[in-house]
C-alpha cells in the first residue's frame, strides 16, 4: 500500500488488476490484502490514492471514521472471515466532520441537525482533550483530526476482543494515516500490532 501511495504521489499510477479477467477471478470469492476503514470525504478514495485493485481493500467508510456497531462488526469479518493481516484506518486533513466538532464545542455554537451531531460527537472529545492541553489557545483542526485518528484506533482495539486478540496474537496490524489532501501522501501515524514498521 505504501508503494502504492508513492505511486500515486508521483503520479505514476499502475492501476493494477482492473480489467475484464480480475473481475472473473473475483466472481466467486475475494481475498483483499487490507481492510481500511475511513473517512466517506469523496476525496478519500481508497483504491485510487494507494493505486490498488479490485478486491485488494476491504473498505468500510463514513462521516469523520467514526466507530459503530456496523463499523466494528465490518472489520471483525475482514479478520475473522478474509483473514486481512492489515487494518488501516485513515484520516486526512481539512476534515467537515472534524470542523463541525470543533464548531460544536464553542459556546455560542447552532445546534447541529440531530443525525449530524451524533456522526460527529464522537470526535468532540479529541477537541475538549487538546482544549484543556492549551487552555485558551485556538483549536488546529490537523492537531484535532491527529488526535481523533489515535482515539478511533484505541476505540477500535477497545470495542472489539476480537480484533485486540488478533493483534496480540500477531495476526493482524493496525495502522493508523493521516491523508494530506493537497500533497496525496498518506502518513502513519499510530502503529500496532506491525513487526518492523
Amino acid at each position: 500500500m505504501a508503494a502504492g501511495n508513492r505511486r500515486f504521489v508521483a503520479g505514476e499510477p499502475h492501476h493494477p488488476r482492473q480489467d475484464v479477467e480480475r473481475r472473473h477471478e473475483l466472481a466467486a470469492a475475494q481475498k483483499p490484502v487490507a481492510a481500511l476503514f475511513g473517512c466517506s470525504d469523496s476525496r478519500l478514495s481508497a483504491e485510487i490514492i494507494f493505486d490498488q485493485g479490485l478486491g485488494d481493500l476491504f473498505v468500510v467508510r463514513n462521516a469523520g471514521q467514526v466507530i459503530s456497531d456496523s463499523v466494528v462488526g465490518s472489520l471483525e469479518y475482514a479478520v475473522a472471515v478474509l483473514e486481512v493481516p492489515l487494518i488501516v484506518v485513515l484520516g486526512h486533513d481539512a476534515c467537515g466532520a472534524v470542523r463541525a466538532a470543533m464548531d460544536s464545542t464553542a459556546v455560542d455554537a447552532a445546534p447541529l441537525p440531530p443525525r449530524i451531531w451524533r456522526q460527529v460527537a464522537p470526535i468532540v472529545p479529541a477537541a475538549r482533550r487538546l482544549q484543556q492541553l492549551n487552555p485558551g489557545a485556538p483549536l488546529n483542526p490537523e492537531e484535532v483530526g491527529r488526535e481523533h485518528l489515535r482515539a478511533t484506533v484505541a476505540e477500535l482495539l477497545h470495542s472489539s476482543e476480537l480484533i485486540s486478540d488478533a493483534v496480540a496474537a500477531g495476526t493482524v496490524g493496525v495502522v493508523s494515516a493521516n491523508y494530506r489532501l493537497s500533497e496525496g501522501t498518506a502518513v502513519p501515524d499510530t502503529i500496532v500490532g506491525v513487526e518492523g514498521a
